[in-house]
């Protein structure tokens, strides 16, 4: 087993980590207090590449895959959760799901325009009543002619004010409810589409510089050959999607949590206490180490789901535990960063709250820690049985 990254994915590795400390770390702090979303440094984002790391070279990506996907959001949310979530979401929940169930004229109309950054893509799944039961989904879609007409609201939608491609998901089996997953379609609907709207802005704890909004289908008449995949098979389509996003979201964790353990090193170099660093201290040390030791466990896992992802292998259980692994350890991650930095670590002269704040989420979205749980103890009991 080789655990060397291949010479494109250092560079790649290389490249990010300049330009997130460039361009992104410097201005975390600002976009985060004034909850403002760094479009042109998106967009700078996506002119470098990085929004096109899952796309093939075809439609004008590199086609480094999830691997790639997830080394590049990691490096990001190390300098900014937000952006890393905004590139994750683009690269894992609507790039791949494109590419892998689009039709020929789908995927040359909209992935070269991808994979330059020139439109940003979003997710709409969640509804008031569809969170963790994914399949409740009570957004209607109603043939009419060679168009479907969509009604319903989304929910926590993350880039939502700014992009220009939503997958939405909506009921078409509307004559049985019972039928629940097995009635779901999967729609790529324009920004500019008549009937679709940008609601409510949510004003949250954490990544406060990425967008996340309600999105509102009013009457919203979709083409019929805007169906991604067939009709009554979105939820496939949505399940294998998250499998991608979880990834995403382990790779956002391991991020954040090594600038919690780069905030405390430097840190505890730095303070002073009975005359000598705190990081002479036993107890600092320890904290240091199992953080060093955690960060680099869940990093392993969430590559591994990246490269069963890659070969085509099963790779929800692993994607699981990656995200279970990952978004739990960065909390703790964070707790322990607050701690070393003591009173300090309280406010906002340094970054640790903020990361604090940022971790938070990652235990919630692309299915919440109690989910990942039953999702893997599931797989084990199904393997058994």
């Amino acid at each position: 087993m080789d655990f060397d990254l291949t010479e494109d994915l250092e560079l790649l590795a290389q490249t990010t980590r300049s330009f997130a400390a460039e361009r992104v770390a410097p201005h975390a702090e600002e976009w985060d207090r004034e909850h403002r979303f760094p479009l042109d440094v998106v967009k700078e984002a996506g002119e470098l590449g990085l929004l096109g790391a899952l796309i093939p070279e075809e439609y004008g990506g590199s086609g480094l895959g999830n691997l790639a996907g997830s080394i590049i959001t990691e490096e990001l949310s190390r300098a900014c959760a937000s952006v890393g979530v905004t590139v994750s979401v683009h690269n894992s929940l609507v790039a791949t799901p494109l590419r892998k169930f689009g039709t020929d004229a789908q995927k040359e109309k909209y992935l070269p325009r991808m994979a330059t950054g020139e439109w940003l893509g979003a997710y709409a799944l969640t509804e008031a009543n569809a969170g963790s039961d994914a399949a409740n989904q009570a957004t209607k879609a109603v043939a009419d002619g060679d168009h479907f007409v969509l009604n319903g609201t989304k929910l926590w939608i993350t880039t939502g004010a700014y992009a220009d491609l939503f997958i939405v998901f909506a009921r078409t089996s509307l004559d049985d409810p019972k039928k629940k997953a097995r009635g779901i379609t999967a729609f790529l609907v324009e920004k500019s589409t008549p009937g679709l709207k940008v609601g409510k802005k949510e004003e949250k704890l954490g990544i406060r510089a990425s967008s996340t909004t309600e999105i509102v289908l009013e009457d919203c008449r979709v083409p019929a050959a805007n169906v991604l995949g067939e009709v009554g098979k979105g939820f496939r389509i949505a399940m294998d999607t998250l499998d991608g996003g979880r990834i995403g979201i382990g790779s956002q964790a391991v991020g954040i949590a090594q600038a919690c353990l780069d905030s405390s090193l430097k840190y505890a170099q730095e303070r002073q206490q009975f005359g000598r660093p705190i990081a002479a201290f036993q107890a600092i040390q320890w904290k240091l180490a199992e953080m060093a030791t955690d960060i680099e466990a869940a990093r392993l896992l969430v590559r591994k789901a990246a490269w069963l992802r890659d070969r085509g292998r099963p790779c929800s259980l692993a994607a699981s535990m990656a995200k279970l692994s990952a978004s739990t350890m960065a909390n703790r991650a964070a707790e322990e960063a607050v701690q070393i930095h003591g009173g300090a670590g309280y406010t906002t002269d340094f970054p640790v709250e903020r990361y604090m704040r940022d971790a938070r989420i990652t235990e919630i979205y692309e299915g919440t820690t109690e989910i990942q749980h039953l999702v893997i103890a599931r797989q084990m009991l199904n393997a058994k049985s």
